[in-house]
C-alpha cells in the first residue's frame, strides 16, 4: 500500500512538473483576456478535456506504437529522457521551451473563441511532447496498475489545473509574479532530474555499458 501511494505521488508530481499548471495559468489568462467568466470556464474545460483524452490515448496505445514501429523501451526512455531534460533545463534557466509555447499569431486566424482551447492551449502547451513522453514512459511496463496510476494521476492533475485556470487572476495575485518565476524554475529542476533518471534507466536497459 505504501509503495502504491509512493508511486502515485511520484507520477503526479512528475506530471505536475512537466505540465506546470501554475505557470500555464498566466498563459491561460493572457489567451482568454477580454472573455466573460462563462467563456473562460468553457475554454478551460474544453482544453483540459482534450488534454486528458490525448494523454489517455497515448497511455493506452503506447505499447502498440512501440511494437508497430519496432521501438524498444530503452530507446524510448533515452529519447524521452533527453526531451524532458531539455524542457526542464530551459525552465530552470527562465527560458520558454518552444515545445510548450505557441508562436505569435497561432490563433489569430480563428474567429471562434473556443478554438484557443484546442490550439495553442491543449496542444502544445498542456499536452506537449514532454507530457506525452512522460505518460508513455510511465505506462511502458506490462503492469495494468501502472497504467491506472498514470491515468488516474493525470485526471486529478487536469481537475486541479481547471480550478487554477478558472480562479487564475486571484491565484496569480495571491502567489505573486516573482514567486511564479521561482516555482517555474523549481519545476524545471525537478523535470531535469526526472529526464536524467529516464535516460539512466534507458541506458541501463539497453546494456550500453
Amino acid at each position: 500500500m505504501h509503495e502504491l501511494l509512493t508511486n502515485t505521488v511520484t507520477v503526479f508530481l512528475g506530471f505536475f512538473a512537466i505540465m506546470n499548471p501554475i505557470a500555464n495559468t498566466t498563459i491561460f489568462i493572457a489567451l482568454t483576456d477580454g472573455e466573460s467568466e462563462k467563456a473562460k470556464k468553457k475554454i478551460a474545460f474544453k482544453a483540459l478535456t482534450i488534454t486528458f483524452i490525448t494523454i489517455l490515448i497515448f497511455s493506452i496505445i503506447g505499447k502498440g506504437i512501440f511494437e508497430m514501429f519496432g521501438i524498444t523501451l530503452p530507446a524510448f526512455r533515452i529519447t524521452g529522457g533527453i526531451l524532458v531534460f531539455f524542457i526542464g533545463y530551459h525552465m530552470l534557466n527562465g527560458e520558454s521551451s518552444k515545445m510548450h509555447h505557441p508562436k505569435p499569431g497561432d490563433n489569430e486566424k480563428s474567429p471562434d473563441y473556443l478554438n484557443v482551447a484546442i490550439t495553442p492551449l491543449a496542444m502544445p502547451i498542456l499536452a506537449g511532447p514532454g507530457t506525452i513522453a512522460t505518460a508513455m514512459n510511465y505506462c511502458a511496463t506490462d503492469k495494468l496498475i501502472g497504467i491506472v496510476i498514470t491515468i488516474g494521476s493525470f485526471l486529478i492533475l487536469c481537475f486541479v489545473t481547471y480550478l487554477m485556470f478558472i480562479s487564475g487572476e486571484r491565484l496569480i495575485k495571491f502567489i505573486g509574479k516573482n514567486n511564479i518565476t521561482l516555482i517555474t524554475r523549481l519545476m524545471g529542476l525537478i523535470l531535469a532530474v526526472i529526464g536524467m533518471q529516464m535516460l539512466l534507466e534507458g541506458i541501463k536497459g539497453a546494456n550500453i555499458f
